[in-house]
């Protein structure tokens, strides 16, 4: 009998054939599941008194109980509960946990996700060579969780960016011809390059984008700050299939009136979702709901895919519409219906068992035809998995960083000089300009007017090749302070932020010696640190022990004076400046940006959208 882990034309044809004996009850089963309730998410209705009859990992015969005419090796009754199909993730980042998928699946397959569709621009960005064989090892190692790759477009993220992955026609055509688990393109996020035939990743994009249409993969998009309808239209002519970065009800209803598929994220799910009833709107088959980003520490606070549903239900959406969302909905987009989002035969026995529909409290989970949670507790398989030394020493920085690697000189003579400034989240055609004072032959920070230093120090060529500028309303006042993460949307190069050089170098080498994560420098030593030793994006343990970690970064940051400034992201808040990590990235809406030093940027200073580059300080 295959295995059924890793989804294989031969194999699947095996596991059909065994499937349809046992429905007809010429083979015997594994086990009966019998539930008081059943919802069939493809008609909308509640089912009572049913049996779902399972054979190895899948379902074979689904009806009323008693019915079914074959022999059936275990009974279990579950006649108290009300069951679900298990929950799936249209557009989830498995990285933003900060977790292995091993341990990551032991998080969530309690919360009902038992399957996700990994966003894989982030791993690939740092070994896009072992991208793909990265996502399906856990599954090949026996965990519950099904895993759907879509490999990443931004790979990089622009082209004025460099790393450990570069993907292209070639490629994405691999990795879809010889991987049925990978499904598609991850989101398209380089929208100038798109729509602009001068654009230096012009080429490349639309050769994934090809690939993808000779393999039938779904596109998936990334209209971030999109609203005017011609560039909507432009959009989803180019083929992308999907957007989750609408925040309002309007921009919800332009891309639903331009055939996109809308993907919710938690953090605007309320207000649209509230919009959109009012607005009378009759046919939700249009949406999925989608975490996107959420960290370990969020998740066992708030939950994961069943906090995205409660939130729906709250917002007004009857419990059934929600469910669907998370379920058939997604797997439609996603091209998956042969194998998840439904209770019916064929599909992996994923279901989640609620005691009350209406609060969504689930008292179980199943997957792969086995029970994995008791409540909120994981009692399924976790297999541990000894990930490679590709997997594991991915910072390559081949000596310590000094202070002078974070140092601006000034011109000879000089007592001031002219700076550009950026903020998190600027989304300004234009830089900033401010005058700052000269000392000792280098420009330096301004505190009085919360303008700090802020560094990319490139960790895959070996050399540290760092780009330096000054930023304002963010960083620590407090001196001698550094925050520094190995975690930096999408290209994953390693940000800092600090009051003094020494302090950053610090800050920097104690990632380096880490292997990833996290590090405070306060008043010149190291206060805290969090280890992401895989990747530099992932740790391999509990969600609990890295919680603990984390809080513990928390509490030490929050000994320190940070600066503030308010921008355009209604998500940049005071405090630790923890969403630096998104304030890194280069995708539309963003125009300047700080990279690493690269050929096209050699200051690492750029507009992405347009490919000007311009002088730091002058």
């Amino acid at each position: 009998m295959p295995a059924d882990l890793i989804i294989d034309a031969a194999d699947e044809v095996a596991i059909r054939q065994r499937l349809t004996l046992v429905a007809l009850g010429k083979r015997p089963a594994d086990r009966a599941i019998r539930v008081g309730r059943l919802l069939d998410v493809c008609g909308r209705e509640w089912l009572d008194d049913q049996e779902i009859v399972v054979s190895g990992r899948r379902i074979a015969w689904v009806g009323p109980a008693g019915a079914y005419p074959g022999e059936v090796a275990e009974r279990v009754d579950r006649s108290h509960l009300s069951a679900v199909p298990g929950f799936g993730e249209v557009h989830k980042h498995i990285e933003s946990s900060h977790l292995t998928p091993e341990w990551e699946a032991a998080l969530v397959l309690s919360r009902g996700c038992t399957w996700t569709c990994e966003a894989s621009h982030e791993f690939s960005n740092v070994d896009g060579a072992n991208n793909i064989e990265f996502w399906l090892a856990a599954r090949r190692a026996g965990i519950p969780a099904k895993i759907f790759p879509l490999p990443g477009s931004a790979v990089p993220p622009t082209a004025y960016e460099w790393g450990g992955g570069h993907y292209g026609y070639d490629e994405q055509r691999g990795f879809l011809k010889e991987h049925l688990n990978a499904v598609g393109l991850d989101e398209v996020m380089d929208w100038p390059a798109v729509w602009n035939p001068d654009n230096p990743s012009h080429d490349r994009l639309w050769g994934m984008i090809r690939a993808t249409f000779e393999q039938r993969g779904v596109v998936e998009g990334h209209a971030a700050g999109m609203k005017a309808i011609d560039d909507l239209n432009a959009f989803a002519a180019a083929g992308m299939a999907s957007d989750h970065e609408a925040w309002t009800t309007a921009e919800v209803r332009e891309r639903l009136r331009r055939g996109l598929f809308v993907e919710l994220r938690p953090h605007s799910l309320p207000e649209i979702l509230k919009g959109l009833i009012e607005g009378g709107l009759q046919d939700w088959s249009q949406f999925a709901l989608c975490t996107d980003d959420r960290s370990c520490s969020d998740t066992l606070r708030l939950g994961g895919t069943d906090h995205n549903v409660r939130l729906a239900i709250e917002a007004g959406l009857p419990p059934e519409i929600a469910l669907q969302m998370v379920t058939i909905n997604p797997a439609r987009h996603m091209r998956l219906t042969s194998w998840v989002g439904s209770v019916a035969p064929g599909r992996y026995a994923d279901l989640v068992l609620l005691d009350d529909v209406a609060r969504l409290s689930i008292a179980e989970v199943w997957a792969d035809g086995g029970q994995v949670s008791e409540g909120r507790r994981y009692t399924g398989p976790l297999p541990r998995i000894d990930w490679p030394e590709w997997a594991q020493r991915t910072v390559n920085i081949g000596r310590e960083m000094t202070v002078a690697d974070f140092a601006i000189p000034a011109e000879a003579g000089r007592t001031t000089m002219n700076a550009a400034i950026l903020r998190p989240f600027h989304w300004a055609d234009d830089f900033i300009t401010m005058e700052l004072p000269v000392k000792d032959g280098e420009v330096q920070r301004d505190e009085s007017r919360n303008v700090t230093k802020f560094a990319i120090v490139d960790r895959f060529s070996g050399e540290g090749r760092t780009s330096k500028m000054f930023w304002l309303g963010t960083g620590p006042r407090t001196p001698d302070t550094a925050l520094a993460c190995s975690m930096g949307h999408d290209k994953h190069n390693i940000w800092v932020v600090g009051s003094s050089d020494a302090a950053m170098a610090l800050a920097v080498n104690a990632i380096r010696a880490n292997q990833g994560g996290w590090a405070l420098v306060r008043e010149g030593r190291v206060a805290a640190t969090v280890r992401y030793e895989i990747g530099g994006l992932m740790t391999c343990r509990p969600a609990e022990e890295l919680d603990a970690e984390m809080q513990a970064l928390y509490a030490e940051g929050a000994r320190i004076d940070w600066m503030y400034e308010p921008t355009y992201s209604p998500r940049w808040w005071a405090g630790f400046p923890e969403r630096l990590a998104f304030a890194t990235l280069t995708c539309a809406p963003w125009r300047w940006v700080l990279v690493a030093p690269s050929p096209l940027a050699p200051d690492g200073f750029v507009n992405v959208s347009t490919g000007e580059t311009h002088r730091l300080v002058w």
